[in-house]
């Protein structure tokens, strides 16, 4: 069914939105949602930036992955429910601006997460996001009776988990790490449970689109990065950054480009639509820590960060590799073959050795914009069959 945008009450019954519908795009809710994770991206990569800068590796690393996932896990499942149910009334308005209350929150935890381990204020966050969501699975139990089981196994999933990382706080320090992968691991199983007992009416189209969308976030996010921390060296009188900068720079148009290369939709199946929006995190993490791995090279050429070349190096080319090994996954095994499938892990193994060498930032934008020329010179005569092959 579709809803009438023309006047919008105060509460309506939560009906399923059809898969089908013609013309779907994210609404201005959604753009504010996505805008306000915005901050919790940049808390996150500068906590990581500074981290790896400091030579604190292991630290930063696990930090960082621990983070990004409250922020990843928080944006996806908000992104796939208003897919599916978004009714545009005055209550889910408001609930949703609770989820992005949450998300601040959990932006102001970020710093505190990195430098002492203290992931409270996170937690409160996440937890306000998280129960924000489950008001909203209850309205669509009541209000879409062809899917209501897996609404209330959303409901009852998402309730016991959020428990559970509010127990966490409670634990010795010993024990954080693992019970957050324990924690982590159930929040991921939810969706999978849940939808078994038959999907809920997102939109592949309009989840692509949401999902292109975050990514031009964790890339504006790059973007930001690297300007500051060029301006900052230029106002010290460094002027010998521009040959870094123009490579940031290609290297951030080249994510861009392939990641934009090709269609973003999210398969129609169950078991490979959670693959698809899964994998997601490990595109947008290693977009957002290449936003933090620009800054640590440029730390590095001004003798501000504590680490070797290699190391500034390689904390660009590892999320770089990780990107490509994803999107090829994810995206072009999917919709290309040919030579251009083959070129994304030898370029992603390519980039792990660039560090060993000379000019490392500058050999890596090379290697991007050549798989970039690559897949546009190639693309007729690759896309064959394949290229409209739906999983």
């Amino acid at each position: 069914m579709t809803h009438s945008r023309s006047v919008r009450p105060f509460y309506r019954p939560m009906r399923p939105r059809r898969r089908d519908e013609p013309h779907r795009a994210a609404t201005p809710l959604e753009l504010f949602f996505d805008l306000c994770f915005v901050v919790a991206v940049a808390q996150a990569a500068t906590s990581l930036h500074h981290d790896v800068a400091e030579d604190h590796l292991a630290h930063a690393l696990t930090s960082y992955l621990m983070v990004f996932f409250a922020i990843w896990w928080s944006w996806m499942n908000f992104t796939w429910f208003a897919s599916a149910y978004d009714t545009d009334d005055d209550v889910y308005r408001i609930t949703t601006l609770v989820q992005i209350t949450g998300a601040l929150i959990l932006a102001a935890g970020v710093p505190r997460a990195f430098a002492d381990g203290d992931f409270t204020v996170i937690t409160y966050g996440y937890v306000v996001m998280r129960l924000a969501a489950v008001t909203q699975w209850i309205r669509a139990a009541a209000g879409d009776p062809a899917h209501r089981a897996a609404a209330r196994r959303y409901a009852i999933g998402v309730t016991v988990v959020q428990l559970g990382w509010l127990l966490r706080l409670a634990l010795p320090d010993g024990w954080g790490i693992a019970a957050f992968v324990l924690l982590a691991l159930a929040d991921l199983l939810v969706p999978a449970v849940a939808e078994r007992s038959g999907m809920t009416p997102w939109h592949p189209g309009h989840i692509g689109e949401r999902y292109g969308l975050f990514t031009l976030i964790v890339l504006g996010e790059a973007v930001l990065a690297i300007s500051v921390a060029i301006q900052t060296g230029l106002d010290a009188g460094d002027h010998g950054l521009w040959a870094l900068a123009a490579a940031g720079a290609l290297i951030v148009f080249a994510l861009w480009w392939l990641y934009f290369d090709r269609p973003v939709e999210a398969p129609a199946r169950l078991p490979y639509s959670l693959i698809w929006g899964y994998g997601h995190y490990l595109i947008f993490g290693a977009i957002a820590a290449v936003g933090a791995g620009l800054p640590v090279a440029v730390d590095h050429e001004r003798r501000l960060a504590h680490i070797s070349g290699t190391t500034a190096a390689y904390a660009v080319a590892v999320p770089i590799a990780v990107f490509l090994l994803t999107v090829w996954v994810l995206l072009v095994r999917r919709q290309q073959h040919g030579a251009v499938v083959v070129a994304y892990p030898v370029v992603a193994l390519l980039a792990l050795l660039a560090p060993l060498g000379p000019a490392p930032v500058q050999v890596l934008a090379v290697l991007l914009v050549a798989l970039v020329t690559l897949t546009a010179l190639l693309r007729g005569r690759d896309a064959g069959p394949a290229a409209t092959r739906t999983a």
